[in-house]
């Protein structure tokens, strides 16, 4: 992966580093980035590689310092950025809800992707570049909640898609009924409900020790949890394909917006095309270690992979149809956000068009590279975030 991410930094970086170099050279800027994603992992991994494209595509204009699980963790880090205490940071929407409201509620609409005819592999990727597109470029009240809190929003990351994670077989509505399923957003535990099933709160941390003592009978997590806190260990059954849905409330890197005014036009570009590549990449990482872990899961001897029953499946359908057309107006009355039914609308019909737009891709370049033509280049960095 970090050879490809060499690979994309030097195409992107080409253009602009002619440029650079046939100008007065600007004063360099170190951007201090923090995160809460600990030393080593998957996460941690993807923003060392964003620190990288700030240098290369800048040509040293720009560099970034990454604090690992060290200057803020998940809940400071949008207070964090707005008072100078880092100059960026990845923001996760969850952590946020009445300060980030209407990013929130397009977040929330994840499962309507599990409707489309897009595979489970590129449904990560084509919601980064749904959400983005449509956060740059078509909602600005999503770019006001961001600038009340003193930030600047460069783009979008999602996981992979949302399975059943089980220490038993959970693979009909009749096996569903009554077991104790870990959601981690209010659309899941509102699916576990309908479904007859009891949605249960319990932290990321806890959900291996949850699923090895029977606490839980499953979890609706990603794949890449597999590996990521060692569920492969106390996982018995996976079903696939249901709840559907992913974790898209991630932007990856919001700048403080007195940091952001003071780099010139140049380092701004070259801050967004960073971001593209940081979009691109944690998505992509993602996708490929669901991919890894399937394939593991299905060689072993000890887990089994089910498809999920005809009934459970339409069930789920059913269930994401009315659900999706409940949440905007849901959001209009708790949030006050005028115009969030016809938001959802007009945000479902971007993400069927990013469906098509993944097909085909096989690499964190060619993402990247498409986010930076179809999103990313149209934004003006000479007025954004004035």
């Amino acid at each position: 992966m970090i050879n490809k991410q060499k690979t994309v930094q030097n195409l992107i970086a080409a253009g602009l580093l002619s440029t650079a170099l046939a100008t007065t050279a600007a004063t360099a800027s170190q951007l201090r980035h923090a995160t809460g994603y600990a030393p080593g992992s998957m996460g941690a991994e993807a923003t060392n590689n964003y620190a990288d494209a700030l240098r290369d595509i800048s040509g040293g204009t720009v560099t970034g310092k990454v604090f690992a699980l060290s200057l803020l963790n998940w809940a400071e880090m949008s207070d964090g950025i707005r008072d100078g205490i880092t100059d960026s940071g990845t923001v996760l929407f969850s952590y946020f809800p009445s300060t980030f409201p209407v990013n929130s509620m397009l977040a929330e609409l994840s499962m309507v992707a599990q409707l489309g005819d897009v595979g489970s592999e590129q449904m990560g990727p084509a919601y980064a570049g749904a959400l983005s597109e449509y956060i740059f470029l078509h909602c600005p009240q999503c770019l006001t909640e961001f600038e009340n809190q003193n930030q600047i929003f460069t783009g979008i990351g999602a996981t992979s898609p949302y399975w059943l994670l089980c220490n038993e077989p959970v693979a009909s509505l009749e096996q569903i009924k009554g077991k104790r399923l870990r959601a981690a957003g209010a659309n899941w535990s509102r699916w576990a409900q309908e479904l007859g099933a009891t949605p249960v709160t319990m932290s990321h941390n806890d959900v291996y020790e949850g699923l090895s003592q029977g606490v839980l009978d499953c979890t609706m997590m990603s794949t890449p949890e597999l590996t990521l806190i060692n569920l492969m260990e106390v996982t018995t059954d996976i079903t696939t394909g249901v709840p559907g849905g992913l974790f898209a409330g991630l932007a990856v890197s919001n700048v403080n917006k007195n940091t952001w005014a003071g780099l010139d036009q140049q380092q701004k570009e070259s801050v967004m095309r960073a971001g593209a590549s940081f979009s691109a990449d944690i998505s992509w990482l993602y996708q490929m270690t669901h991919d890894k872990n399937m394939a593991t899961a299905r060689a072993s001897d000890r887990i089994t992979v089910h498809e999920p029953a005809a009934d459970l499946v339409e069930a789920t359908q059913n269930f994401i149809r009315t659900d999706s057309a409940k949440i905007g107006e849901t959001y209009r009355e708790n949030h006050n956000i005028e115009g969030a039914p016809e938001m959802v609308e007009q945000f479902i019909e971007i993400l069927n068009r990013w469906q098509a737009k993944v097909e085909g891709i096989e690499s964190q370049e060619e993402l990247a590279q498409l986010y930076w033509d179809e999103i990313f280049s149209k934004v003006d960095v000479s007025s954004y975030g004035q």
